[in-house]
């Protein structure tokens, strides 16, 4: 019983001293709430100072060889080999033989021809030296320089009647004519390179039996290519042959500086859009290159450029006046996927040149003029 009563009194002197501290904490807070200070943001701002904005329209377009040649048989016979191989990447100099088809059988049909001529020139040079004098040493020489080697010389040019009849006569003519289109077709059995480039197509290997009409392969001229972009017809009256455009490739590493060459006058019905070309050489372009292009359309006077991201909806941004934001009507007159040229911005208005989050009119801001930093 006596555990039991001094149990409970310790129990009670712990309560009441609980109790106590308890309260000395309660009596020790400060019940009074600190005021709340008023925060002012800080915002970046510009002065406005209208100037003269370039009109840049984005275009991109794949790249195209200026000079290209598909080739394409006349003759009928076997593809010889030559000094290069017939494949796609090879590389050939002005003048050098592409392709090259066995003509021996049609050059001694040639040879034949060329053969009859002659034989007709020497059987009329008695009859000029006793009939026409006068004409004999011009066609004595002719008859001299014929090779049958070479090329046929052109016939010696006929000054009177009396020659053309003689001349014409003896078939001379009409033999020459003969030979002269025997030559051209022969000349058809080699295909040479027009200019510098390189073989982008091979269709037919050495060995081949090439027929009359078959299609042979594609050579290009590596030194100049065209781009074809299509822009709105908005813009349309302000693109000019000879404006100079500056080109990039898709990860913006390498640039290139191009030129207007032509613009289409005729405007496409379903985009409505107009071709322009443009034309750009370098050393590391490729035919089907994808190229980026900003056309210099027009110049917009009494304009500013500003972030997209600042401009509100209803066309207003946000400008300060007395530490106040306010709201300002403005015309947007061009987009680009970053920018955006705006019209009715007075000079010496301070806008706003970076988005704040939370602004709204009449909110009271601090300025920061990054541009008199």
């Amino acid at each position: 019983m006596r555990k039991l009563i001094i149990s409970a009194v310790a129990g009670g002197i712990i309560i009441l001293a609980s109790l106590y501290f308890a309260g000395l904490i309660a009596g020790s807070k400060d019940n009074k709430r600190p005021p709340s200070q008023k925060v002012v943001k800080t915002v970046f701002v510009d002065t406005v100072q209208n100037t003269t904005i370039p009109i840049m329209v984005p275009a991109n377009g794949n790249l195209t060889a200026k000079k290209r040649v598909e080739l394409y048989s006349e003759v009928q016979g076997v593809f010889r080999s030559g000094s290069k191989l017939f494949r796609t990447g090879q590389q050939y100099t002005a003048g050098q033989t592409l392709i090259r088809i066995d003509a021996n059988e049609y050059y001694a049909s040639v040879q034949s021809a060329k053969s009859n001529l002659y034989n007709l020139l020497t059987s009329i040079m008695p009859d000029l030296r006793l009939d026409y004098p006068e004409i004999y040493p011009k066609w004595q020489q002719y008859l001299n320089g014929f090779d049958l080697e070479k090329t046929t010389p052109e016939l010696p040019k006929m000054d009177s009647e009396k020659e053309k009849f003689f001349i014409t006569g003896r078939e001379i003519i009409t033999t020459y004519y003969n030979v002269k289109n025997l030559e051209q077709r022969l000349s058809k059995y080699t295909i040479s390179a027009p200019f510098t480039g390189v073989l982008t197509e091979a269709l037919v290997t050495e060995g081949t039996l090439v027929r009359s009409g078959q299609k042979l392969g594609e050579f290009i001229d590596t030194g100049l290519y065209e781009l074809e972009v299509s822009v709105s017809k908005t813009y349309g009256d302000f693109l000019r042959v000879g404006r100079k455009v500056e080109l990039s490739n898709l990860e913006k590493t390498q640039t290139y500086m191009g030129e207007v060459t032509r613009v289409n006058s005729r405007v496409d019905q379903n985009s409505q859009t107009i071709t322009v070309y443009i034309e750009v050489s370098g050393d590391n372009l490729k035919e089907g290159q994808y190229l980026e292009a900003n056309l210099e359309a027009k110049e917009e006077p009494d304009a500013i450029e500003i972030s997209r991201s600042l401009l509100l909806e209803n066309n207003q941004i946000f400008v300060v006046r007395d530490s106040i934001l306010d709201l300002m009507d403005v015309k947007p007159i061009f987009f680009t996927d970053k920018t955006v040229v705006l019209k009715n911005v007075p000079d010496g208005e301070v806008i706003v040149a970076k988005p704040i989050t939370g602004a709204y009119a009449g909110m009271l801001v601090k300025t920061f003029d990054e541009s008199k930093s």
